[in-house]
Order: structure tokens, then C-alpha cells, then sequence
């Protein structure tokens, strides 16, 4: 089984992702609380995280996608006998689509009234975990960062130049998470004082 994995703060675009991905690509669909929700409601199949990996959400949601059968499926490598074994002998699959946008912590400490411990929690973890892990992977995985990315990307699949989009998509993604740390260290720069 190939899959691809769904989890974002904006859900723009993410129901029609999904279903060329499911429907005409035949890609099995793995996602979290509220974007596995949305997909579910649009009649789309989907497991949620904690069902592929056989454990649940903990700590209030902030452990949900940091697990070895996310991970593992995202960054072996396709072809390496060795990942092949890690990935038998743990039950792991290949995640080939990663698509993530990450908790907006921009918009959340714009507000006026943000207190410390909102902010704190709107630090994503295992987005950008997700995010830096397929763009490492990008001669192998798909990153999507941005619902903008969607409907050329399935282009790409449809006329087989995915391949030749993956480098850019990683440029992007890793482009995000700069982005992102550098407003989570601004913001804290500016309350440390």
C-alpha cells in the first residue's frame, strides 16, 4: 500500500486533494483529527493517524504524528534493502504524499489578547517534523505546504513530471519552516525582553 498523509491548519483545497488522490490515483489516506474530519464528512475514506499507527493522540494532541510508522514511511528510502527490512519487520508503509500546513502561530500572536501559554501552544511540532522529514526525502516523497501547490501538483501526477517537481516542492517546504522558526523567535525576542 502507497499513502499519503493529510494534516492542515488550512483546509482550502484539502477536500478535492483528496479525493483526486484517493479516486484517481488510488492513494490510501492517512490524517489527523481535524482535517481527517473534514475529509471523512466529504464521504472521502480516511484513517485517522492514531488508527494507522495503533496509537492513540496524547498529551492534549501535542503527540499525534511523532511516531516511527509516520515517520518511517515518509523517510525510507525506496529501493534500500536495509529500510525495506525496518519497514517489514515493523509494519510500516511507504508514505509517498506528505501535506501539511502548519498551526498559525502568525496569526494567533497578532491577536492583542495572545497570552504566553496560547501562543506556546500554537508551536507546531510534527508539522514541521513531517514537513523537514519528506523534504529530506523529496527524490522519493511529494511535500505540499501550501493549498496553492494542489492542483499543479495533480497536474504533475497526471503528466507524469512529478518526479522533476519534487526538488522545488522540498525548496519550498524547507523555505516554510524557516519562515516558521523565524516568527516563533521573533515573537519570543519580542516578550523577552
Amino acid at each position: 500500500m502507497t499513502y499519503a498523509l493529510l494534516s492542515v491548519s488550512n483546509k482550502e483545497g484539502i477536500v478535492d486533494l483528496a479525493s483526486a488522490l484517493h479516486y484517481d490515483y488510488n492513494y490510501d489516506l492517512i490524517s489527523s483529527g481535524g482535517t481527517a474530519k473534514v475529509i471523512a464528512d466529504a464521504g472521502i475514506p480516511v484513517s485517522k493517524v492514531s488508527e494507522y499507527t495503533g496509537s492513540p493522540e496524547i498529551l492534549s494532541g501535542r503527540v499525534k504524528t511523532l511516531h516511527p510508522k509516520v515517520h518511517g514511511g515518509i523517510l525510507a528510502q525506496r529501493g534500500n534493502p536495509g529500510h525495506d527490512l525496518d519497514r517489514q519487520a515493523n509494519g510500516i508503509g511507504l508514505i509517498d504524499i506528505v501535506v501539511v500546513n502548519l498551526y498559525p502561530f502568525q496569526a494567533t500572536v497578532a491577536k492583542s489578547d495572545v497570552t504566553w501559554a496560547d501562543a506556546i501552544e500554537n508551536i507546531d511540532i510534527g508539522g514541521p517534523t513531517m514537513v523537514r522529514s519528506a523534504a529530506k526525502n523529496h527524490a522519493d516523497v511529494s511535500i505540499l505546504t501550501n493549498p496553492e501547490q494542489y492542483d499543479v501538483f495533480v497536474e504533475s501526477l497526471k503528466d507524469g513530471t512529478v518526479d522533476e517537481m519534487r526538488p522545488y516542492l522540498a525548496l519550498e517546504a524547507f523555505r516554510h519552516t524557516a519562515e516558521y522558526d523565524k516568527a516563533i523567535s521573533k515573537w519570543m525576542g519580542t516578550q523577552l525582553k
